[in-house]
């Protein structure tokens, strides 16, 4: 697969997750990403969490817009598991995400828990070889 710099779509979601539901949350997350890892097309994906503020952030990485619609139909199970223990509370999408992804955006977009912000400028480096002996 081959990035293009002005194609790519970063995805930062902060959720507030449900008092009371800090491992379930966790676990819902982490074999969500288990079968993303394995299935879906995003280039990369990190989880963090804020147990002291039960907040979480999540970034993914999408080659382009057609990569977000096919997570978003192969993933749709896991998406739901992981919102049954949280609220999202702000969501970034960084990118030109084409029209299929805004409409699908379009109710957070319009009550303001998501924005879209166009990319300026940036570049995409391939990863480094492994070292051997790691």
């Amino acid at each position: 697969m081959t990035l293009e710099a002005d194609e790519m779509l970063l995805f930062r979601n902060t959720m507030r997750i449900t008092d009371g539901h800090l491992e379930e949350f966790t676990a819902a997350v982490r074999e969500a990403i288990d079968f993303v890892e394995r299935n879906a097309p995003q280039v990369m994906v990190q989880t963090f969490v804020d147990a002291d503020r039960m907040l979480a952030y999540s970034y993914q990485m999408y080659a382009d817009s057609d990569a977000v619609l096919e997570h978003w139909r192969i993933s749709e199970n896991h998406i739901n598991a992981v919102s049954a223990h949280c609220t999202v509370v702000d969501f970034q999408v960084h990118g030109s995400p084409d029209e299929r992804v805004l409409a699908g955006m379009r109710g957070m977009i319009d009550d303001g828990t998501a924005v879209v912000t166009p990319r300026i400028a940036g570049f995409v480096r391939p990863l480094p070889s492994p070292r051997a002996g790691r």
